[in-house]
């Protein structure tokens, strides 16, 4: 088997091979729309939204008597009090404190976690569970796009201000709203499921999941209890754009393709890997990968940050505590400069990159530059997305510090350099910048003030 250090060993860089990678952004096998997706992103904004997420993402199942302090070992979090019918968003970093990923960490039984989400993650848990001498075993249920084998559960998402109202009566009868990332019951046609409260947009909602041969029962019995509420499903173009809705850097890059401490994880990664196939696209260009890299304070993770355990990580983390750290903000798009890059794909003259709608996204890690408006590099962007309720183009930005408060005016170079690069997903095109104004996140205002109200750490 070739491995991902096998693979960079034919490269002069990370960054070489990461470039001439042909994979496009990150896929979700759902349809692309069931409606439109402009209704579908309004959803969760003003109704009730239904989205399937039973196939996109990747689940690790860990079980052992050392569950709990093996996760603990590779993670920032705490888990004081942590077992079954707790969740946290669990967050790893390499052994130089930059982050590798987060996933979703459950628990649902004695010595028993589910880890869902894009693949990174999961890999590396997988990794150190074959090296690290704890009592436990792995079992991986991947997501469609890697596996002919079905998936073993389903799993629905259901957001919205009216969400709550529809789910209680698919329930039929109260359940308890016990605050953000707690876990509880739901009863669908007479079977119990797990669920994970969360949100978007600040409204309130929840994920459950099953058996997947209750699949087509359940989405039934949805689609039914929805028709009342003028609930709406969700295609692949309208989640896709959701990560700058909420405010959540979907797809960290990992800082796995360089330092000799990682080689072993390199030399045990397939080539063929999410991370050992995926691109990186964008107007950031640097000679260095560890430029990609991001710190958990870089992404609001510093708040997750227990010193109380040894984790991979600690160490490093615990000498750049006190150092300036960027901030995540929202960057909403001057309208003109955006109807500009529009413009320019009609008549004659240079072309800038085109800006699908509403994700435009075109490589599996996308970097943009975010500069002040004299052009000096203040930050990156990885996400520009079109947000119909706000009726603006909008971009989540990891910038310095200082150039982070409120209204703050930067820009973002948006295209890649010498004319594009060779992946399939991009065509000639010359850069053009775009205008930004620094707001918060979640993009709603109104979820800024109970997007993560009683969350666990």
């Amino acid at each position: 088997m070739t491995t991902l250090q096998r693979k960079l060993d034919q490269f002069a860089s990370p960054i070489e091979m990461l470039r001439a990678s042909q994979m496009g952004p990150y896929q979700f096998p759902i349809p692309a729309e069931f409606s439109n997706w402009r209704e579908e992103q309004r959803a969760w904004r003003e109704g009730v939204a239904l989205m399937d997420q039973s196939f996109h993402m990747t689940d690790l199942y860990v079980e052992g008597p050392d569950t709990i302090p093996f996760i603990a070992s590779l993670a920032i979090n705490g888990f004081t009090g942590f077992g079954d019918g707790k969740a946290k968003q669990l967050v790893c970093c390499a052994p130089n404190g930059y982050i590798i990923g987060d996933m979703i960490l459950m628990g649902l039984g004695d010595g028993l976690v589910n880890v869902i989400g894009r693949p990174t993650v999961a890999s590396w848990i997988e990794f150190n569970a074959s090296i690290s001498g704890f009592d436990v075993r792995c079992d991986r249920d991947e997501r469609k796009l890697d596996s002919d084998r079905p998936k073993k559960t389903f799993r629905f998402e259901v957001q919205g201000p009216c969400a709550w109202d529809m789910l209680e009566q698919l329930n039929g009868g109260r359940m308890d709203a016990s605050g953000f990332f707690r876990m509880g019951r739901i009863s669908v046609g007479g079977r119990s499921y797990r669920t994970l409260q969360h949100g978007m947009g600040g409204a309130p909602g929840l994920e459950f999941w099953g058996p997947v041969e209750h699949y087509q029962e359940v989405k039934d019995l949805l689609l039914e209890t929805g028709k009342a509420y003028g609930m709406r499903q969700v295609g692949a173009r309208a989640y896709g754009s959701a990560t700058v809705e909420s405010g959540w850097w979907g797809c960290v890059f990992p800082a796995i393709y360089s330092d000799e401490a990682m080689r072993p994880y390199r030399e045990w990664l397939p080539a063929l890997s999410y991370d050992g196939m995926a691109s990186l696209g964008g107007s950031f260009v640097s000679d260095r990968i560890e430029d990609y890299y991001f710190t958990p304070w870089d992404l609001d993770y510093g708040r997750l940050i227990r010193f109380d355990h040894d984790f991979i990580g600690r160490a490093a983390l615990e000498n750049m505590a006190d150092r300036p750290h960027r901030r995540k903000v929202s960057l909403i798009i001057d309208a003109d400069d955006a109807a500009a890059v529009y413009r320019s794909q009609m008549g004659q003259g240079p072309k800038g990159k085109a800006m699908e709608e509403p994700s435009a996204h075109y490589a599996a890690y996308p970097f943009d530059s975010v500069r002040t408006r004299d052009g000096r590099p203040v930050g990156v962007s990885s996400y520009l997305n079109f947000i119909a309720p706000d009726r603006t183009w909008a971009a989540l930005a990891c910038v310095d510090a200082e150039h982070a408060a409120e209204g703050t005016e930067l820009e973002l170079l948006w295209g890649e350099p010498d004319g594009g690069s060779s992946r399939p997903t991009v065509e000639p095109h010359v850069q053009m910048t775009l205008r930004g104004t620094v707001t918060g996140w979640p993009l709603s205002t109104s979820a800024r003030t109970s997007y993560r109200v009683g969350e666990p750490a």
